[in-house]
Order: C-alpha cells, then sequence, then structure tokens
C-alpha cells in the first residue's frame, strides 16, 4: 500500500482546503494529490469586494468629475470637521503626498477652504464649503446607487449583521 503525502499549500494560496481528509479519485478510488478549491479565504473574498467596490465607485464619481480619493477626502471632511492634511491623509487611507494632490484639486474647485491653525502656525486646517457639500451629495446617490446593488437579495438583518462583523474585522486588526 503507497501513501500519496499531503501537498502544502503555499500561504500565498487564495482558497482554502474544503476539509483536511484528499479527494478520492473515482476512476481508480486512490487518493487524489489535487488539493479541493471550493472555500475562498475570507480574506480573498473581502479584497476582491474591496476591488470591484474600487472600480465601480470609480466609474460612477468620473462622470462627476470626481476621483475616488476626492470623494473619501470630501466624506472624511464632512464626518470630521476641520482636518489638518496629515490627518485628512490618514483618515482618507492616501499617502500625504496624494493627500496634497487632492487637497490642491479641492480647493481649486472651491469644495474645501484653507485656514491656518489658531494653536499652530505651520499646520492649515481643511474645511468643506457649501459647494463642497454639493458635491457631496451627488456622490452619495452614487454611493447609496451602488450599495443597493450590492446588496440585492440580501436581507436587512443580514446585511446589518455583515457590517457588524467587518467592524469587528478592522477593530480586530487596527493598530
Amino acid at each position: 500500500m503507497s501513501v500519496v503525502p499531503q501537498k502544502k499549500k503555499p500561504a500565498h494560496d487564495p482558497v482554502a482546503p474544503e476539509s483536511d481528509k484528499e479527494p478520492v479519485d473515482a476512476a481508480t478510488g486512490t487518493a487524489d494529490a489535487r488539493p479541493r478549491r471550493s472555500k475562498l479565504r475570507l480574506t480573498y473574498v473581502i479584497a476582491s469586494l474591496d476591488r470591484l467596490l474600487r472600480r465601480h465607485m470609480s466609474e460612477a464619481l468620473a462622470p462627476l468629475g470626481l476621483t475616488l480619493a476626492q470623494f473619501t477626502a470630501l466624506s472624511v471632511l464632512d464626518a470630521r470637521g476641520k482636518l489638518s492634511n496629515a490627518q485628512l491623509a490618514q483618515r482618507s487611507f492616501i499617502t500625504p503626498q496624494s493627500a496634497n494632490e487632492v487637497v490642491s484639486v479641492m480647493a481649486a474647485r472651491q469644495w474645501i477652504t484653507r485656514e491656518p491653525d489658531p494653536n499652530h502656525g505651520r499646520i492649515v486646517l481643511l474645511q468643506l464649503t457649501d459647494e463642497g457639500r454639493r458635491v457631496l451629495a451627488q456622490c452619495e446617490a452614487v454611493a447609496r446607487d451602488i450599495d443597493a446593488r450590492m446588496r440585492a437579495d440580501v436581507s436587512r438583518e443580514d446585511a446589518a449583521a455583515v457590517q457588524r462583523h467587518l467592524e469587528l474585522f478592522v477593530r480586530n486588526l487596527r493598530d
């Protein structure tokens, strides 16, 4: 009786085996050395969702003349009020250099104002203007449409549970 050694999966493999047992080849009755690939890792599914959301959001925002980074920055400023460029970058998941570019465009379009921080001479605070809020409202409508499409055929309860779990995943991994 010969034993087929089980192949070790590489660490970067995006899928997990369905079970610890090796599949059996129906024709020969022997162990099939190929691993099963029916279950995707949760991290892979989340990354796929992230890429799809980014693509759909970018495509939907383009006719409005915005990038996804600009929409995110507007949303962050709306939620947080006045922020420095560094704070905006951190909360928008972009580098400070990218934030400088985003802020320059948004200031030129009069979506934000820049004013010196009264407590620190070298820091400039950013704030939404009424025009920025108007643009953000258009973006929010686009985001709601994509959100509704993503949640199609999912109950409110299930969607709420998924959101709670995703928020917990974020908290668990946050530094």
